[in-house]
């Protein structure tokens, strides 16, 4: 069976693949502005908004008391959905629940002390000694002991003496780098470092981190607030399916007419017309398929009206002719009987060659005008049998309150036909068998016998006029080969269907589909 692809199916994807190609364009812009891997997120604006973080941190640690560090780092963790942690530069957890760093985040942190870069302050290295001396003639305040080289003042307020801290740290607070991110494999998280100052006992600022665990992307997209561009992206993605949705289902509504239309011309249907409004290439199509439809029409019906015309002027001469040779049967000598009887019989078979003309233009030239009614199917098919003298071979399995719309007489030539067919190729002892059968869609009339049944290259030419599986019958096996001819022509004009089939393990079988009354 040769796999197809709809239409909609390849439009989609090759908006798909637009829309990939402009995710790929876009990701070599953030690449040449930003580098690439996690280091990335922080550089440039991104690198910004990661650190504005760390700078709102730095405010609160600076103007709230030392005992709600924990709670300024939980406020920051339900609002980005991933953990907060505050450690010193020195490697010591500062506030934040106790947490394992994995190496290359310990590595990361304690970078500067390495690299002898520890920045001044209370706890920093620095060149240790007395404090320096306060110009000669001043001492300390008034009210306050003199000062002592060895310590610090023994005023220990905080945040009274030192510098605001509020806003963005210095540099010499942040370290050397100011923010890293690192990716750990066990466990799957990114970790974030932010340089902070953390103000100390006396409200200077000493070198600190504040550490972000992030274990999903999802969380990372929210500390650098990807949310506005991951709205741009869904937008633009809906605008654009939006933008192609309805030029792909204008086109391929008006393929799926077309296709229907020529179906139903490629099963005779010639008044079958495509209506299409369009002003395209598609809508010349669609006129085109109408002429082609128009022209078929005309030449078919031709065809019939010339096939009845002449089996109609056939039927005279051949009606005198069966009338003189039964006179000269009777007036002949005995000798010559023999001969007159082989005149009888090829007069006899032409006689049935122009009643089964004149039965499938009927049927054909019927298409249009034919009145649908109402029928009781059982009825029908039981009449039809007696007249086929077939009722002692056939058996019916119909209910009684099965009915269809269909032409009575027309549907009565259709199943006698089929009766008739399966009679004369099944043997003696064959079975036949007539069901019905009812779906949402309508009624099944369904013909099988026993018989041999066709080849399976024969099937698609059943009904075709003049044709017959087996080019070696004679006229008395296989007869003319409008048979099933006619049964199509006079299903088709009854709005119905027709489709022959082969039984397992033999046997033929037609069925009729009509629709319900």
């Amino acid at each position: 069976m040769k796999v197809t692809f709809p239409l909609s199916l390849k439009v989609s994807l090759w908006l798909l693949a637009n829309l990939l190609l402009l995710t790929a364009a876009a990701g070599v812009f953030y690449v040449s502005q930003f580098g690439l891997g996690w280091k990335s997120l922080s550089q440039g604006a991104l690198g910004e908004r990661l650190q504005s973080i760390g700078d709102s941190i730095a405010t609160d640690l600076n103007t709230e008391p030392e005992d709600l560090r924990p709670t300024i780092l939980r406020a920051r963790t339900k609002k980005y959905g991933a953990d907060f942690f505050l450690f010193a530069n020195t490697g010591a957890q500062v506030a934040g629940d106790a947490v394992q760093l994995p190496v290359a985040v310990r590595d990361e942190l304690n970078k500067d002390q390495r690299n002898g870069g520890r920045r001044p302050g209370p706890d920093g290295p620095g060149p240790r000694g007395p404090r320096p001396r306060p110009p000669r003639g001043e001492g300390p305040p008034e009210g306050r002991p003199p000062y002592d080289d060895r310590g610090p003042p023994p005023d220990s307020r905080r945040k009274k003496e030192g510098p605001p801290l509020g806003g963005r740290p210095p540099p010499d607070a942040r370290g050397s780098e100011g923010r890293f991110i690192v990716h750990s494999a066990s466990p799957d998280a990114t970790w974030i470092g932010l340089r902070v100052p953390i103000p100390n006992e006396f409200g200077q600022p000493t070198a600190g981190t504040v550490i972000i665990r992030a274990s999903s992307l999802w969380a990372v997209g929210r500390l650098i607030h990807a949310g506005p561009w991951l709205a741009i992206a869904a937008s633009a993605f809906l605008l654009s399916v939006l933008f192609w949705l309805p030029l792909v289902g204008s086109i391929t509504r008006a393929l799926k007419r077309l296709s229907g239309a020529t179906e139903q011309i490629a099963e005779g249907q010639f008044a079958t017309r495509v209506v299409l409004s369009r002003r395209d290439e598609l809508g010349v199509l669609g006129s085109s398929v109408n002429r082609m439809a128009e022209r078929l029409d005309t030449l078919v019906n031709g065809q019939k009206r010339f096939l009845g015309d002449v089996a109609h002027e056939l039927g005279s001469p051949i009606g005198r002719l069966q009338v003189a040779t039964e006179i000269l049967e009777a007036r002949a000598d005995p000798a010559l009987q023999p001969q007159i009887a082989d005149v009888r019989e090829e007069v006899q078979q032409m006689a049935a060659l122009v009643a089964e003309l004149l039965a499938f233009t009927k049927a054909g030239m019927q298409s249009r005008a034919t009145e649908l009614a109402a029928v009781p199917l059982g009825p029908l098919v039981l009449e039809t049998l007696a007249r086929e003298q077939a009722g002692g071979r056939v058996t019916v399995s119909i209910s009684n309150e099965i009915e269809v719309r269909a032409d009575g007489a027309l549907l009565t030539r259709a199943i006698g036909n089929l009766v008739r067919n399966a009679v004369r190729y099944t043997g003696a002892n064959d079975a036949i068998f007539i069901t019905a059968v009812t779906s949402p869609d309508g009624v099944r009339v369904i013909v099988e016998d026993e018989g041999p049944g066709v080849g399976p290259e024969a099937l698609a030419r059943l009904g075709e006029p003049f044709y017959r599986p087996e080019t070696a019958r004679t006229r008395e096996t296989g007869g003319v080969g409008l048979g099933l001819a006619i049964v199509r022509s006079s299903v088709a004009a009854c709005s119905g269907e027709v489709h022959f089939s082969n039984r397992t393990p033999h046997g033929f079988r037609a069925e009729i589909r009509l629709s319900s009354a």
